[in-house]
């Protein structure tokens, strides 16, 4: 049986080490991170489930892929807030990250105000950066970034720590209204990885 818990409470210098460790003997992930530059857009990261899942799911010895639906890459540019810029970057991202066994959903940040409000039934703030994107998710918990640095190194962009995540906790951010967010991806988290401990909205 694997100590799912063994870098819970451990300095935050180590955590994020093991991160990086978890990322860098992960194929899927290293394959995105190398992939990503080529898009050659601003502000862009790896982020959410392809994250947080793979890390779950190396520390309870599931299969690498287990309870990942697809892998989720934030970009911020501002210069051309169309839907016809943002997809062409769309389109762009479908050729380069080809062949990867999941889906890839490619999100320009800096439009997410201008179609939030219709989808969701509020407003959304504009944003200066994927990294206020990152800040604004449902759980503490999912608040978690990586790309490579100019050096291909492991960047890592964790607002809230990494101790949640590594103690199989999620806990609700309540920076915006989302505690119907939270509660989903906690039900269906707890399906999947039923070791996962929920803090109440």
């Amino acid at each position: 049986m694997t100590n799912h818990l063994r870098f819970a409470g451990q300095p935050d210098a180590a955590q994020a080490e093991a991160l990086r460790a978890i990322i860098r003997a992960t194929p899927l992930l290293t394959d995105v991170l190398e992939r990503l530059p080529a898009l050659g857009l601003p502000d862009s990261w790896l982020v959410s489930g392809a994250i947080y899942n793979t890390v779950w799911n190396h520390l309870t010895g599931r299969s690498p892929l287990t309870g990942i639906n697809d892998i989720d890459l934030f970009y911020f540019d501002a210069s051309d807030l169309s839907y016809e810029a943002e997809d062409r970057a769309i389109k762009a991202a479908d050729r380069i990250f080809a062949g990867l066994p999941l889906p890839v959903q490619l999100r320009n940040q800096a439009r997410v105000h201008l179609w939030y409000p219709e989808r969701f039934g509020e407003a959304y703030p504009a944003l200066n950066s994927s990294r206020e994107a990152i800040d604004r998710f449902a759980s503490l918990t999912h608040a978690v970034g990586a790309r490579l640095d100019g050096k291909g190194e492991i960047e890592l962009y964790t607002p809230f720590g990494l101790d949640d995540l590594f103690s199989f906790r999620l806990v609700p951010n309540r920076r915006m209204n989302n505690r119907a967010t939270h509660e989903k991806k906690a039900e269906r988290a707890r399906g999947v990885w039923p070791e996962i401990v929920v803090e109440a909205w």
